[in-house]
């Protein structure tokens, strides 16, 4: 066990000098893309500078989370600061949703009325930023993100800021070889295009987290099926499966066993059964459960919202 809680101290440890590196990578491409946008009147520029700051600003989020989540738990917190990742990637998203409304309607604005692009200028601060953002992704690649939200979240961010600096290196040669200005504006709708569809299911992904849903992939109907098939089991009800932050479900459960198991010294057997039961058929959707063994008369002291 103390393996296993230094290998996640440490991995949590790998996680934050890699996003406090990649912050440091974005914030230089927020500045050069900047100097760029303003020198060379690109809104593409400038949407990918825009964007970039977002990034930032998540990549602090993100690193401000990951610090947290790290914290131990304590009797007032009892599982830590362990879901501070998901507020965070939930805070990412949000802001990312709001640019890039903003990016689209300049865009539209400027198909209508382009206005002139240096677009020499262009090719060279995008080119800037596409290397940093690939230094960024390689940075954050290495070693693997696992089923950490947090970390999908920076990375899915430094992800669509490279596409974004592809996309503005095209539109600036599509200017450069043809004159046509509006390059410019597509460019940006194409960020905004990669900003928003995979920002939305992020943001399904963590809101289904706060609000306690059932994790992914994990029927309660089936868990309850293979719990009621376990000897001297004759009930199961109270039935909750949620997750505390991505990668760790929980699950508990009122068990209604045979009066008998109360006397002869069973019940433990009945909860181990239980468990392993979990650990049998799902491995992978389960991380921490907690079972009440009770008998059927005791289902009468219950309130009814437990029944």
């Amino acid at each position: 066990m103390s393996g296993a809680h230094d290998h996640g101290h440490a991995a949590a440890a790998g996680n934050r000098r890699r996003l406090a590196v990649v912050l440091a990578l974005t914030a230089s491409v927020l500045v050069v893309q900047l100097v760029g946008a303003l020198l060379s009147g690109s809104l593409a520029l400038l949407a990918d500078s825009a964007h970039a700051a977002t990034d930032a600003a998540g990549l602090v989020i993100a690193l401000v989370a990951a610090t947290l989540a790290a914290r131990p738990a304590t009797s007032r917190r009892t599982w830590g600061y362990r879901r501070a990742e998901v507020l965070g990637a939930t805070l990412q998203a949000a802001v990312l949703l709001a640019v890039g409304g903003y990016i689209a309607v300049e865009a539209f604005a400027r198909l209508a009325d382009p206005p002139p692009v240096a677009a020499t200028t262009v090719l060279v601060f995008g080119g800037i930023g596409l290397a940093a953002n690939l230094a960024g992704i390689a940075v954050l690649t290495r070693g693997g993100h696992g089923g950490n939200v947090n970390m999908r979240a920076a990375l899915l961010e430094v992800v669509n800021d490279a596409l974004g600096s592809v996309a503005v290196l095209v539109a600036a040669a599509v200017v450069a070889l043809t004159g046509w200005l509006q390059a410019d504006a597509v460019a940006s709708l194409v960020i905004v295009a990669l900003i928003v569809p995979r920002t939305i299911k992020l943001l399904r992904e963590t809101v289904s987290v706060l609000l306690e849903s059932t994790p992914p992939g994990l029927d309660l109907d089936a868990v309850r099926s293979h719990l009621l098939s376990l000897p001297h089991v004759i009930g199961v009800h109270d039935l909750h499966a949620s997750q505390i932050t991505s990668g760790l479900p929980v699950l508990s459960a009122h068990v209604v066993v045979e009066d008998g198991c109360f006397h002869d010294g069973h019940a433990p057997q009945v909860l181990d059964q239980l468990q392993a039961c979990l650990a049998e058929h799902f491995p992978l959707s389960i991380e921490h459960s907690t079972f009440q063994l009770e008998t059927a008369a005791h289902a009468h002291h219950e309130p009814a919202a437990h029944r």
